[in-house]
């Protein structure tokens, strides 16, 4: 379901931001769930420049919100 709305993430931050995708049931990705504190999928975590969590949320995401906020951090 979130899928396809990450995909267009992708395309449309192409060259601002990376997009990661992590399968919490891989080593890595329970462990990044584990240190973010990941209960319920899908989450999406938004990280600064610095590294720093800007916004966490559970559930699909809203694509044009996302790239708003994204877009807004890196200007």
């Amino acid at each position: 379901m979130a899928k396809p709305i990450v995909d267009g993430l992708e395309h449309d931050l192409e060259g601002r931001a990376a997009v990661v995708r992590l399968n919490v049931m891989s080593e890595v990705g329970s462990r990044a769930a584990r240190q973010y504190g990941v209960r319920s999928m899908p989450t999406l975590i938004i990280f600064d420049g610095d590294g720093n969590i800007v916004e966490t949320s559970v559930g699909v995401p809203n694509r044009k919100s996302v790239v708003t906020q994204v877009i807004g951090l890196a200007e």
